[in-house]
């Protein structure tokens, strides 16, 4: 790695990503360029931009990419009711694809033939960063410090920070116990007492909602409109797709909607325990079954079911950018073309319960389904020839003796 001249590092300006910076140009003796991404953490990212100056860096980049974070990357795994392990919405693992992919174009306009990145050799963050930035450019350098230096510790760090003057506030304020990472689809929550796998989360650990126990004691109804499978109204006010996760994630968050606390299989191997405040998601999810429900046919509904977990892991171990991945988005936007209608929800003490779905595309027929005389749109005993021939083999296996003991 000699021969890097110009490294464009993903930048938080936090304590971590600010020892890079400066372990990169003493290091590598290279240039470093800045990229520092606005997902809807909800922090302001423009003062990364006075902390990279001081440090000499001449290129800084600061992006706004809320919108296409939900638009393109969240809404299509919506589209599949995606969920790892069963529980886990993919919060964190959904957004490295973009940033990855950010950091090869500006690596691309600047010129440069690295890129790095701040996660540690134990996580699944430094997967989803290399393999994205990988696909997208298979030439290109990566470094990842925490696999090279021996800064190991907070203290280690805030030490080599002192002493190469990086500016990072060393005061008594009391720090989070928690590693957290948050944007527009989720706030995760990991280490501390949470290591102890059974010792129960704080309640002062949340940031995005309140206890159900703390939630109104009366509920919350609202309608939200699909369009090709994706939300584009609330309450009959179209918004853009990050305006309409932003205001799922406060009213869901107001009804003690979406908290997670899991133990789940991380891609290195190692189980992991984290917590997830994923108020909007959450209600997303409850609610795309819902029209799915009416709009899709059975065996396409199914089958989407039988693929998800493929799906889900596919994003969950950094393969967005996969052949895989491309093929099973194609087949599940195509599914989507009908998804069209409103769904009205009932929130309610961190529950969403489904009380009404329409669609002028709806499958669901009335006059079938009723339990009243349907005046012969169905006929009963079509269905005994329909059950004989499905019970055929199971009754050929008996006449032959065989049983399931």
């Amino acid at each position: 790695m000699a021969d890097v001249n110009k490294v464009v590092l993903a930048y938080s300006g936090g304590l971590d990503t600010s020892v890079i910076l400066k372990w990169l140009q003493d290091t590598y003796n290279c240039e470093v360029v800045t990229f520092t991404a606005d997902l809807g953490q909800g922090e302001e990212v423009e003062p990364a931009r006075a902390k990279a100056q001081a440090m000499g860096v001449k290129e800084i980049y600061i992006d706004d990419l809320r919108e296409e974070f939900v638009r393109d990357f969240v809404f299509p795994m919506f589209r599949a009711n995606t969920v790892y392990e069963g529980e886990y919405l993919l919060g964190t693992s959904i957004a490295r694809p973009l940033i990855a992919k950010r950091l090869i174009e500006i690596a691309n306009e600047t010129g440069a033939d690295a890129i790095s990145h701040g996660a540690t050799g134990k996580g699944n963050d430094q997967v989803r960063f290399e393999l994205g930035a990988y696909a997208l450019k298979p030439g290109v350098k990566v470094i990842a410090p925490w696999r090279e230096w021996d800064l190991l510790s907070r203290e280690k760090l805030m030490d080599y920070a002192e002493k190469h003057a990086i500016p990072i506030e060393r005061h008594g304020k009391k720090k989070s116990p928690y590693s957290m990472d948050a944007n527009l689809l989720h706030i995760s929550y990991e280490g501390g007492v949470l290591e102890d796998t059974w010792t129960e989360h704080e309640e002062d650990m949340w940031r995005w909602t309140v206890s159900p126990e703390k939630a109104p004691n009366t509920a919350t109804y609202i309608e939200l409109t699909y369009r090709n499978g994706d939300i584009v109204a609330i309450d009959g006010v179209e918004m853009t797709p990050a305006t309409v996760l932003a205001t799922l994630n406060r009213i869901g968050g107001e009804n003690g909607i979406g908290r997670l606390d899991i133990v789940e299989n991380r891609y290195v191997g190692m189980k992991s325990r984290g917590c997830y405040e994923t108020p909007g998601g959450t209600i997303m999810l409850r609610a795309h079954r819902a029209i799915e429900s009416i709009t899709l046919d059975r065996e396409v509904a199914h089958l989407k079911d039988e693929l998800m977990p493929k799906y889900a892991s596919l994003i969950y171990t950094g393969y967005w950018w996969s052949p895989e991945r491309l093929m099973l988005q194609q087949m599940i936007d195509a599914s989507q073309a009908h998804v069209n209608g409103v769904v009205r929800l009932k929130l309610y003490k961190g529950n969403v319960i489904v009380t009404g779905r329409k669609s002028d595309e709806s499958l669901f027929d009335a006059n079938i389904a009723t339990f009243e005389e349907d005046g012969g749109a169905y006929n009963q005993a079509d269905a005994a020839g329909f059950i004989k021939l499905n019970a055929l083999r199971m009754r050929i296996a008996a006449n032959k003796g065989r049983t399931l003991s």
